[in-house]
C-alpha cells in the first residue's frame, strides 16, 4: 500500500504564469496576460489527469510551465518532493530525464534533416546514456518496439512517415530517457480519428507497461474520457472543477463543465440531449471579469458571482469545485 508521503508523483501548488504586455516609446509594462492564474493539482504514480477547456484557457501554457519550458511567474511544482522551479540549470537537465513532453504537431517537433536514428539518439547523448554503440542500438530497437515501428524506420526521415507514425516517433523520443511523467500536449488532435484511437491505445499500453503518469491536455472530451482517471476543467487560467472522470462526465456540477459536455455528439438519433449554448466569447485574460470569471456567460450568475471568485469546495472526497451555484444531483 502506498503511503501518503509518496502517493503523488507531481504536486502543483498555486502556479502562476503571467506574460507582460509592453507599450509606449520606452517599452514599459502596461499590463499582463494572466495565462495561468493560481492552479493547484496532484497526479499519482501511474495516473492520467485529463485537462480540458476552450482554446486560450491556458492549458498548454500550464503544461510547458510544469517542465520549465517557460518559466512560471510564481508557485511550486513538486516532483517526488523536489521543487522543480528552484533547480539550477544542471539540476534541471537531470530532472528532464524524469519529465518529458509530446507536442501537438508531430512534424513540426521533428527535425526534417535528421533520420529517426539521429532523433532518438540525441536525448541519449545529451543525458549520457547508452555510451557504447551496441547499447545504443539495443535501446533504439527497444524504443521502436514500444511504439510498434519496424527497425527499418531508423534510416528514414520524418517526411517518409504518416502523421500517426511521426507521432509514434515523438513518443519514442520522449521514452528514450526512461521518464516517469509525460505531458501530452494535444498529442492526438492533429491526427485522423482512426489514428487517434491507435495512438491513445498505445499511450495506455505504455502506461501499464512502464508505470507512466500523464497530464493529458486536449479539447476532445471523448478522448479525455477514454484515457483519463481524473479530469480537470480549466477556464481562463483557473481550474473550476476537478474530479474522477466518471464523476465529471456523469455528474458535472459547474455550469461551464455542463456546457462543455452538452456539446459532445451522441451517436443515437433518438437521443434528445439539451445543448447548452454559451453566450458571448471567452473574456480576455488581460482583463478578466471581476468575481467569477465565468459569470458573464453563466445562466446561473447572481450578484455574489460578480463580487468575489468562488472559493474551492470539496463536493466529495475527490471532487473539487469553484462555483456558488453548483448543480445538485446532475
Amino acid at each position: 500500500m502506498t503511503s501518503a508521503s509518496n502517493a503523488y508523483l507531481l504536486e502543483v501548488k498555486q502556479l502562476y504564469k503571467h506574460f507582460p504586455i509592453q507599450g509606449g516609446i520606452l517599452g514599459r509594462q502596461v499590463g499582463q496576460v494572466n495565462a495561468v492564474d493560481g492552479v493547484s493539482f496532484k497526479i499519482k504514480k501511474g495516473e492520467t489527469l485529463g485537462l480540458v477547456g476552450e482554446s486560450g484557457c491556458g492549458k498548454s501554457t500550464l503544461g510547458r510551465a510544469l517542465l520549465r519550458l517557460i518559466e512560471p511567474s510564481a508557485g511550486q511544482v513538486l516532483f517526488e518532493g523536489t521543487d522543480v522551479t528552484q533547480l539550477n540549470a544542471q539540476a534541471m537537465r537531470a530532472m528532464r530525464r524524469k519529465m518529458q513532453i509530446i507536442f501537438q504537431d508531430p512534424y513540426a517537433s521533428l527535425n526534417p534533416r535528421m533520420t529517426v536514428r539521429t532523433i532518438l539518439e540525441e536525448p541519449l547523448r545529451i543525458h549520457q546514456l547508452c555510451p557504447t554503440p551496441a547499447a545504443r542500438q539495443q535501446r533504439l530497437h527497444a524504443l521502436l518496439d514500444y511504439v510498434q515501428l519496424p527497425k527499418e524506420a531508423l534510416s528514414k526521415y520524418p517526411h517518409e512517415f504518416s502523421g500517426g507514425q511521426r507521432q509514434r516517433i515523438c513518443i519514442a523520443r520522449a521514452l528514450a530517457v526512461d521518464p516517469q511523467f509525460i505531458v501530452c500536449d494535444e498529442a492526438v488532435s492533429a491526427l485522423d480519428v482512426s489514428i487517434q484511437a491507435q495512438v491513445i491505445n498505445l499511450l495506455m499500453d505504455l502506461q501499464k507497461e512502464l508505470g507512466l503518469s500523464y497530464l493529458f491536455i486536449a479539447h476532445d472530451l471523448k478522448v479525455v474520457e477514454f484515457i483519463s482517471h481524473r479530469v480537470a476543467v480549466m477556464y481562463l487560467g483557473r481550474i473550476v472543477e476537478m474530479a474522477s472522470a466518471q464523476d465529471i462526465y456523469q455528474h458535472p456540477q459547474h455550469p461551464y463543465t455542463q456546457a462543455l459536455l452538452s456539446a459532445i455528439p451522441v451517436p443515437d438519433p433518438t437521443h434528445k440531449a439539451e445543448r447548452i449554448l454559451l453566450q458571448g466569447d471567452v473574456p480576455s485574460p488581460i482583463a478578466p471579469p471581476t468575481g467569477c470569471h465565468f459569470h458573464p456567460r453563466c445562466w446561473k450568475a447572481t450578484d455574489v458571482c460578480r463580487e468575489a471568485y468562488p472559493p474551492p469546495t470539496q463536493q466529495s472526497q475527490d471532487h473539487l469545485l469553484r462555483c456558488y451555484h453548483p448543480a445538485r444531483g446532475a
